[in-house]
């Protein structure tokens, strides 16, 4: 048995963070079920690919879905030191203003608004682009070589309709290229800017390949003093004098509170677990789901991106294909009038994508990604049994809401109506995936093909209101010594990819936590 001051499970975005800021004047143990980043692949942008159904990838997967025709969808979330920002395709954006709009409401206002968060994000960016901060930990910076067919994507977005963006990172509209989490042609993760900087540090321990398997109470009480876990076979338990906590992500965190009897009462009972705290946890899961469409090119892309002469371009000068990030632009759109912000992000690549992966056609091609941002559907994550070993019951409900497969559908339109403007035109040789470009034709292909864009939230919603599980500083309700820090606790998904919001998060969190709120 060992004591600290605080004990953080989860070595992701938001742990890196937190294990950074807290230990500054505490004693702090990080816990990561995962080995450490050192796979070569990580460092590597374009080799995310390689990484999603590795080890270093949890790799869950949903219940069927029934409005995916009862297909099940593979979750990728980072199993390692930096979480999914060691293995994703290193997109960084703030968030769109209404987003956070959202959150205030959610949260009586407490801090979570625009000008709130603003500040936040301002402090912990380092980016060349002009619009964001500079001098924060995270590196940020435009894509190095963006490819031809990227330039030509963006150029037909605008020319079919989407206005060109001053920032997409910063504003959400428009279409423009991304920034990426990189720093000299290399990925530049949560654990390179936040976690190994304080690694050298008395007051952090950290330690890997760890499962926490529940959180420990005093005795009958409903306060947190620390958690069990296994290491290398043997069972060990950590001691928080502070607080215990949960950086686990929007699937695992709900799954180890769950284990440890805090959630619905009827749910817990059914698997034989104490309740601690009665909490609708594991309710309110939300994704943006997304589908893809290809496009066969007239000219050569990404899809030989591993030949010899682009492997020497990186090793020599960390530039090519390999030093893309893969998804090099973005879009954003709104599917119907009456919108007040967009509900659509398309993702462009200059190779064919398929699944999360470099699809395995004959020939060179594009991919227009459309994303579903502002989902109406709802899940749940579920405990399949009181086994900590066993995974849980992971259900994002895709599309059981009518207006999410409109929107979709209307997107895919949208999307073949970009490919073939100029001057994409000109690169575009008429052969597309999916083949039909009637109603019926791309309804089939959304039910068919639409996955997951593994931006998983709100799973321990954070709100004012006693529905909520978490309050607005984080702190699980009805119990002492315990919070929750990273995507499950936001209260909406934002319409952007979740690593940016993540990490504002968790900056806020540790001030709240150092404030002593």
């Amino acid at each position: 048995m060992a004591g600290y001051d605080y004990v953080i499970v989860g070595g992701g975005s938001a742990g890196c963070v937190l294990a950074n800021r807290l230990s500054a004047d505490n004693d702090v143990l990080l816990l990561e079920a995962g080995k450490p980043d050192e796979k070569r692949e990580m460092s590597i942008p374009i080799a995310h690919v390689d990484l999603l159904g590795t080890e270093y990838d949890w790799d869950f997967r949903t219940t069927p879905q029934a409005g995916l025709d009862g297909r099940r969808v593979t979750l990728a979330q980072g199993r390692t030191l930096g979480g999914s920002s060691s293995i994703n395709a290193q997109m960084y954006f703030r968030g769109h203003e209404t987003d956070f709009e959202a959150w205030a409401a959610a949260t009586d206002d407490e801090g979570w608004g625009p000008e709130s968060v603003a500040g936040y994000y301002d402090g912990l960016e380092d980016s060349e682009g002009g619009f964001l901060g500079s001098g924060g930990p995270q590196h940020l910076r435009p894509i190095r070589d963006p490819h031809p067919v990227s330039s030509s994507l963006v150029d037909a977005a605008a020319a079919a309709g989407l206005g060109r963006a001053e920032s997409v990172a910063r504003d959400a509209e428009g279409v423009g290229f991304c920034e990426v989490i990189q720093r000299d042609g290399e990925r530049y993760s949560a654990a390179d800017a936040y976690l190994k900087p304080a690694m050298s540090r008395d007051s952090l321990t950290v330690e890997t390949g760890t499962h926490v398997r529940r959180l420990r109470f005093d005795g009958d009480g409903d306060r947190v003093t620390g958690v069990l876990y296994v290491q290398n076979g043997v069972t060990r338990i950590a001691e928080a004098d502070a607080e215990v906590i949960v950086c686990a992500g929007a699937i695992n965190s709900p799954r180890l509170l769950l284990l440890s009897g805090v959630g619905p009462a009827d749910h817990l009972r059914e698997h034989g677990i104490e309740v601690r705290a009665d909490l609708p946890v594991g309710e309110g899961l939300q994704d943006h789901a997304l589908v893809y469409t290809n496009y066969r090119a007239t000219t050569e892309t990404y899809d030989d991106a591993e030949s010899l002469w682009n492997v020497a371009k990186y090793l020599l000068l960390k530039r090519g294909p390999l030093a893309s990030n893969g998804s090099e632009a973005v879009g954003y759109w709104r599917s119907r009038e009456g919108l007040d912000a967009p509900d659509i992000q398309f993702m462009f690549a200059p190779a064919t994508i398929e699944g999360g992966d470099l699809a395995e056609y004959d020939w060179s091609g594009f991919t227009i990604g459309v994303g579903l941002v502002a989902p109406e559907s709802r899940g749940r994550v579920r405990l399949r049994s009181a086994d900590p070993d066993d995974d849980p019951l992971v259900d994002p409900g895709y599309l059981s809401a009518e207006v999410d497969v409109e929107a979709l559908v209307r997107g895919v339109e949208k999307a073949q109506e970009i490919a073939a403007a100029a001057p994409l035109a000109d690169v575009y040789d008429g052969r597309n995936f999916p083949a039909g470009t009637d109603e019926a034709s791309i309804r089939e292909h959304v039910r068919d093909h639409t996955g997951s864009y593994y931006h998983l939230v709100g799973s321990c919603r954070m709100g004012a209101g006693e529905d909520a599980v978490v309050d607005p500083a984080c702190r699980v309700r009805g119990v002492e010594g315990l919070r929750v820090v990273d995507a499950s606790v936001m209260p909406t998904i934002p319409r952007v990819n979740t690593y940016g919001p993540t990490m504002m998060l968790a900056e806020r969190a540790a001030d709240l936590i150092s404030g002593g709120a």
